[in-house]
């Protein structure tokens, strides 16, 4: 009989009280849905303790990967940034130091401050350990491939660490043009604009355009050691490589476009339980680069809204890839031996 598959989940959310105090302070929206409040779904965001791992057993994960709710500290000032960065690593560190056996974490990185992101980055990977950082795509009106990032980039590819990119919401523009004007017929009421904008689907081009961004503008080809973790089963993008790929000559890269997302690309599902969505990452990027995540808490369970492909609670997280259409050693990797041998785990 095959050895259980060890789970390690890679986009796993953390609301900590720094970071709540600095979104308040900053006239972010106080909604349950980043961590305020009472309701359930709240203090699961915010708990980093027996209620977080009850529900890892639940859904069968072994290691949970931590990291702040996006946006995390990427849409504060650039001082308030820093400093509450420095805070929540040294809170995430400590929350890993007390069950090293369930609890990674990613680091989480100034950008609004580029060079102190940087050192920032340095001091979470050689000083607490961590194995590589969170980032959320935009810092203001700044996209991903914004010269300012030159050096964390450098940074995360001379300390050979992962740098895990997740969405935020598209820009007031954006929003306005694509995402207004339901009526309460169409359910405005209920939310559906702004749903679509955020996880129904506009999430996922805002960050897959600024990975696309980072390639046409040569940031791999300046940095080829760099490895991104894309959620989402690559953000939308993989399903239009080939279409896209024709950009590739034009934009003088060095590499078929493809070649960028199995060399400096790594993808996880975040939660959506979809085999097709899987199959197809595994024929575009094979099995050896692909990880695995649950989007908890925002995939947990039953909530208003929600769809079984978005509900890894009762052991769906685990049944899903145990059930996957791999081999056994593919299902591991992906589990987490993949993880491990990028974040040398293996040799330690």
């Amino acid at each position: 009989m095959p050895d259980r598959i060890k789970i390690v989940a890679l986009e796993e959310h953390v609301a900590l009280p720094t970071l709540l105090d600095a979104w308040a302070k900053a006239g972010v929206p106080q909604i349950p849905q980043l961590g305020f409040g009472d309701e359930p779904f709240a203090r699961r965001l915010r708990d980093t303790g027996e209620q977080r791992l009850a529900d890892m057993d639940d859904q069968g994960v072994d290691v949970a990967v931590l990291s702040l709710a996006s946006p995390g500290v990427q849409n504060l000032a650039a001082q308030d940034a820093v400093s509450v960065a420095r805070e929540a690593n040294d809170a995430l560190a400590g929350v890993v130091a007390g069950r090293p056996d369930r609890f990674q974490a990613f680091a989480a990185v100034p950008t609004a401050a580029p060079e102190a992101a940087a050192a920032e980055l340095e001091r979470a990977v050689t000083r607490l350990g961590f194995p590589g950082a969170m980032l959320y795509g935009r810092t203001g009106d700044k996209l991903a491939d914004a010269p300012e990032f030159e050096e964390l980039y450098a940074t995360a590819e001379r300390l050979r660490v992962p740098l895990h990119f997740h969405p935020q919401t598209p820009v007031p523009e954006v929003l306005k043009a694509y995402y207004s004007g339901f009526d309460d017929g169409v359910g405005m009421a209920r939310g559906t604009g702004m749903g679509l904008a955020t996880a129904g689907l506009g999430w996922y081009f805002d960050l897959g355009i600024q990975y696309l961004r980072m390639i046409f503008s040569g940031v791999f080809d300046r940095h080829p050691g760099l490895q991104v973790i894309a959620g989402h089963w690559g953000e939308v993008v993989l399903f239009y490589l080939d279409h896209t790929g024709i950009m590739a000559h034009n934009a003088g890269l060095e590499r078929p476009l493809a070649d960028y997302f199995t060399q400096n690309f790594r993808v996880c599902g975040s939660g959506t339980v979809s085999e097709r969505y899987m199959r197809w990452t595994a024929e575009v990027v094979g099995t050896e680069r692909m990880m695995y995540s649950t989007d908890y808490p925002y995939t947990f369970g039953t909530r208003p809204g929600g769809f079984p492909f978005l509900d890894t609670a009762n052991g769906v997280a685990r049944s899903f890839l145990e059930q996957a259409p791999f081999s056994h050693e593919e299902k591991a990797a992906i589990g987490s031996g993949n993880w491990e041998k990028l974040t040398g785990q293996q040799r330690r």
